[in-house]
């Protein structure tokens, strides 16, 4: 049985797409996912399926997900060696960053296309740093993710792609849980 850490994208923001934690367990659960184990209310959950397939789970809970709350969630799963590689290849680690909680993940469900990385890669936006991996745009925001204009969203609609975004402490909680 391998282990896996799924991300569920906008989930609880706002008043929207209201998740309870402990629903959604159960929910796991009843799909045979074994040790299933969320960290905080944002849609983070570590599992061991018999499942080889990262794109089966994500569909497997995303449907569920559907059938059990009403609306649709886009889930990215990731096994855990792949969260240790996006861990380091991190290119912004410096402890100051770290402190200044400035270090932000987005986890990408596809490559993009050549076309629409090679624009993405010229654009550059006052007090934020990016750098671009297969499957994770690593962010550095100077004045914190919450006034970036580097977000989640830009980044779908310019990579015309899934993505969702974590923070430094959340990931490597994540890595720590699925250990």
């Amino acid at each position: 049985m391998k282990v896996y850490i799924a991300f569920l994208r906008g989930i609880n923001v706002s008043g929207k797409h209201k998740i309870p934690m402990a629903e959604f367990r159960d929910l796991c659960n009843g799909l045979k996912l074994q040790d299933v184990n969320t960290y905080i209310q944002s849609g983070n959950v570590v599992f061991k399926s018999e499942l080889q397939n990262t794109s089966e789970l994500e569909a497997l809970i995303s449907k569920a997900i559907l059938k059990s709350f009403g609306f649709e969630v886009p889930v990215i799963v990731k096994t855990t060696s792949q969260l240790r590689d996006i861990l380091k290849d991190n290119p912004f680690e410096s402890e100051d960053e770290i402190i200044k909680k400035q270090i932000y993940f987005v986890l990408l469900n596809e490559v993009s296309k050549l076309e629409e990385l090679t624009a993405f890669k010229a654009e550059s936006y006052e007090n934020e740093e990016f750098s671009i991996s297969d499957n994770c745009i690593y962010l550095k925001c100077k004045v914190g993710y919450g006034k970036a204009k580097l977000n989640n969203n830009l980044i779908e609609r310019k990579l015309k792609v899934l993505a969702t975004t974590r923070n430094y402490r959340t990931m490597h909680k994540l890595l720590e849980l699925s250990n």
